[in-house]
């Protein structure tokens, strides 16, 4: 997948108004993950997607393996966007939703080895329709 339709699949699934709205949605769930996740783990990830996506997942932080929970995963997105925090959700859903298209199921089940299990409806729910978690 190139960036440019990594973005357009974005911005349409989440229903944002300009593509700028879908960058910042893309790159604040991206760099929260690679935050969350340990190790060479978000590098890994990011040598899968388009240049100018896998930068997101690469920063001083990625590979912290900063051990927050879900609803602070989406606090800290909510900040990022600077939007409620029920759309950082549902961006997030989405995010997460097209880096599953965007990269091999067998990097999206590394990533989500090394997330709590209060994290795997992100990954199961997709972007449509009622996710269970504590948020």
């Amino acid at each position: 997948m190139e960036r440019d339709e990594f973005i357009r699949q974005v911005q349409n699934r989440a229903h944002l108004s300009s593509r700028g709205d879908a960058e910042l949605a893309t790159r604040a769930t991206l760099e929260t993950l690679a935050q969350r996740l340990a190790g060479d783990e978000p590098l890994n990830a990011a040598a899968q997607l388009p240049r100018g996506i896998a930068e997101y997942m690469r920063h001083e932080y990625a590979g912290a393996g900063d051990p927050f929970s879900i609803d602070e995963f989406f606090e800290r997105i909510s900040q990022k966007e600077s939007v409620e925090l029920a759309d950082a959700v549902r961006h997030a859903r989405v995010v997460i939703e097209v880096l599953s298209q965007a990269i091999s199921r067998g990097e999206i089940d590394d990533i989500r080895s090394q997330l709590p299990s209060e994290f795997h409806p992100l990954f199961e729910a997709g972007s449509e329709g009622r996710m269970r978690i504590n948020t």
